[in-house]
C-alpha cells in the first residue's frame, strides 16, 4: 500500500507543479477556491485516465513486490 501512495505522490507532484507553472498567468487574479477548482478539474482526469495507468503499468513489478500485509 505504501508503494502505491509513493507512486501517486510521485505522479501528482510534477503534474501539479507543471499545471501551476503553465496556468499561473491565467489564474493569478482569481480567488483561491476558483484556482483550486480549475486546477483539480484538469488534474484529476489526467491522473485517472493517463498518468496513473501509465505509471502503474511501468512499475507493475515494483508495486507487486510489496509484501506488507494489511489487516482490515
Amino acid at each position: 500500500m505504501h508503494r502505491q501512495a509513493l507512486l501517486t505522490w510521485a505522479v501528482v507532484y510534477p503534474l501539479i507543479t507543471a499545471l501551476l507553472t503553465i496556468l499561473d498567468p491565467v489564474l493569478t487574479g482569481l480567488p483561491i477556491y476558483l484556482r483550486t477548482l480549475l486546477l483539480t478539474a484538469m488534474l484529476v482526469p489526467v491522473m485517472v485516465y493517463i498518468a496513473m495507468p501509465l505509471a502503474t503499468r511501468a512499475l507493475k513489478s515494483w508495486l507487486a513486490n510489496d509484501h506488507t500485509k494489511e489487516t482490515v
